[in-house]
């Protein structure tokens, strides 16, 4: 699903506008979808909706007014005069023939109510682009809520667009408070801050709903910006040659470390799993003995004796891609492998070590990076992402996770999947996907090894690179969350038979 931000938002309500939508169609529109979600999910009871100044206001008096014409006893609160609002929200409150209170009137009628628990309350105050904390009676208002909830006696809060104190397009919430839903209405596609933390921790039950923005508008509209899901890279996915032979289906190589050696040996059954044709772990001639003993008997483990005989290995032109990071050890020859596999154009997979090692001067990665010719995929954790790109890692409460993976793509010349509850994925021409279904069972020590051979075993297939991240990202949760819990990193390749089983449109 495409996602809009802020700027893509404003846009189609200016070009709807422009093509004869009316602003009082769509927020009548908007005001009906709230209502219809409430409606379906909650037994009539007392309503308090709080209004804002703006747009969302005026969505919150249609609301308001649908909610009253159904039978539910309902109030309204605004934070300013009514004379004080403008455009379709002033119109809309027009339309509002019942009293309106202030803030502090709410704040007093919600403190005051015997069983809070029992209303139903509309947070129409802010949209997604709010760019300052809440305060005055709003802050009153969210830090009531949010004790409330927390000792149980919360009412229903539904938000509209975004709970009040989100920023749409970071998902950050300012200076720490927010409302927090239990269902958020938001309009034509999510925002990122839906999916980015700590936001998505607000939004509870996510309803997207159509409000008649016309299709060559949503078409017009360069959306950048996509929800991580089949949809986006499922016609890329899991087509075979039925005259296809292994070495169609692509040969991975693992660069397998001296000591940590299951890394190495996670991220080649990964590959494998993901249906790359053959798989090699090249080891150093020392560490041979202990990876032909114990790796799955269908994987091959070559040895090589310095960055020579590695060069070797690689120089076979049938080994298209490599995974380089995984328990490889923080020393210059990592680095030198990773420049060498970048020198001779193969796709590759730089993750763990093959990135910090270039802490003390990234432009090297970076210059060879450019060079290439080869899909490179770089998949840092926020510690990872710091050494890389520290500048940018420092930016990350002002900019978000979404915009600084994109600068980090842009900069580094390569895909780049920054990890963790909210992953994100860009590329270099400003594309980028957030995904939203790893669980906390993956916080445990192997799976980025997984992830990185999930990858490498796309990439081998040659699934265009954007998508065999976006693929493997998803693949990895949705093993993750099949398995359930007490999940350790080597169940995730054996699981993924199943997922891909139950994803059998997809192949």
């Amino acid at each position: 699903m495409n996602i809009f931000t802020i700027a893509n938002a404003y846009a189609a309500d200016q070009k709807s506008a422009e093509n004869g939508v009316l602003g009082l169609t769509l927020m009548e529109n908007a005001g009906q979808a709230i209502a219809d979600a409430i409606v379906e999910r909650w037994s009539k009871r007392p309503v308090a909706i709080l209004s804002g100044p703006g747009n969302n206001g005026g969505d919150g008096f249609v609301v308001a007014r649908l909610l009253k014409k159904a039978g539910w006893p309902v109030k309204v609160y605004l934070p300013v005069d009514k004379s004080a609002l403008s455009g379709d929200a002033a119109t809309n409150a027009k339309r509002w023939r019942a009293k309106v209170g202030s803030f502090d009137d709410a704040i007093k009628d919600l403190t005051l109510a015997d069983h809070p628990q029992d209303l139903l309350l509309v947070d129409a105050i802010f949209g997604a682009g709010l760019s300052k904390p809440l305060g005055g009676s709003t802050k009153v208002l969210a830090l009531w809520l949010n004790h409330q909830r927390s000792i149980g006696h919360c009412p229903v809060i539904v938000c509209v667009d975004v709970p009040s104190g989100v920023h749409g397009d970071r998902g950050h919430v300012l200076a720490g408070l927010a409302f927090k839903a239990d269902l958020t209405v938001t309009f034509g596609y999510p925002k990122p801050g839906h999916y980015l933390y700590p936001g998505r921790a607000h939004r509870g039950e996510l309803v997207v709903a159509d409000i008649g923005f016309p299709g060559d508008v949503l078409a017009d509209i360069k959306v950048q910006t996509f929800h991580n899901t089949p949809a986006l890279w499922a016609d890329q996915f899991g087509h075979l040659d039925q005259q296809g032979h292994k070495y169609a289906r692509g040969h991975l190589v693992v660069l397998g470390g001296d000591k940590m050696c299951g890394a190495a040996r996670l991220a080649a059954l990964a590959a494998r799993r993901m249906g790359a044709g053959l798989v090699s772990i090249a080891v150093p001639d020392d560490a041979f003995s202990i990876y032909a003993s114990s790796v799955h008997p269908g994987t091959l483990v070559p040895s090589f004796k310095g960055l020579k005989g590695f060069r070797k290995i690689l120089s076979d032109p049938r080994k298209t891609t490599c995974v380089i990071g995984p328990g490889a050890n923080l020393c210059k020859g990592t680095a030198n492998k990773v420049l060498a596999a970048l020198n001779l154009d193969k796709n590759c997979v730089a993750d763990a070590d093959a990135l910090s090692i270039f802490e003390d001067d990234p432009k090297i990665l970076f210059a060879a990076l450019k060079k290439t010719a080869g899909d490179v995929v770089l998949t840092p954790h926020g510690g990872e992402f710091g050494r890389l790109f520290p500048d940018l890692a420092k930016k990350q409460n002002k900019l978000g996770k979404l915009e600084i993976t994109r600068k980090a793509a842009k900069r580094a010349g390569c895909v780049v999947i920054y990890k963790g509850p909210d992953t994100t994925i860009a590329a270099p021409d400003g594309r980028a996907a957030i995904s939203s279904n790893a669980p906390p069972t993956l916080a445990t020590a192997g799976t980025g090894d997984v992830l990185a051979g999930f990858v490498g075993g796309l990439m081998a297939q040659n699934m265009p690179v954007f998508q065999a991240a976006c693929a493997a990202v998803w693949f990895h949760g949705e093993c993750a969350n099949q398995f359930g819990l007490g999940l350790i990193a080597e169940d995730l390749a054996d699981m993924l038979p199943a997922v891909l089983k139950n994803h059998a449109k997809l192949c």
